[in-house]
């Protein structure tokens, strides 16, 4: 597993944590920033995770938007929780972080989702994210 992949689970670890614990995100962000310093082995993957989440913290109302806006009928609050949170990784990494492909943060979204949610989870948000991606500025 690469230090990216690993990354995203750290940091969909951090947002899907602090939605069913029901605290912030930066409360369970500063748990996971003191584990990362007492496992140093974990310093690679930490650094982009932080990032990550850092990412959606600063464009969440953005990313809440664009989910529900091409969602076509389905609220954020009508989702299983780590779609919500694979979603939020995947569009901050699609329309705000310029040195990830769209394809791959797609594909690193929908495999997340086939191994940790609903069998109808990796379409949805496959079609979900594709759709986001379109609506992305050309350079």
């Amino acid at each position: 597993m690469s230090a990216r992949t690993k990354a995203r689970k750290r940091a969909l670890d951090v947002l899907y944590g602090a939605d069913v614990r029901q605290i912030s995100i930066n409360e369970a962000l500063a748990t996971e920033a003191e584990r990362a310093v007492s496992e140093p082995q974990r310093e690679s993957s930490w650094l982009y995770a932080r990032e990550i989440v850092d990412g959606v913290l600063d464009h969440r109302e953005e990313i809440d938007e664009l989910i529900e806006t091409y969602s076509q009928g389905w609220t954020l609050a009508r989702m299983p929780v780590v779609d919500r949170a694979i979603l939020r990784i995947g569009v901050w990494e699609v329309i705000y972080n310029d040195e990830v492909p769209e394809g791959v943060a797609i594909s690193e979204a929908v495999e997340a989702a086939t191994v940790l949610s609903t069998d109808d989870s990796p379409g949805f948000i496959n079609g979900l994210l594709a759709k986001i991606a379109q609506t992305r500025p050309s350079a």
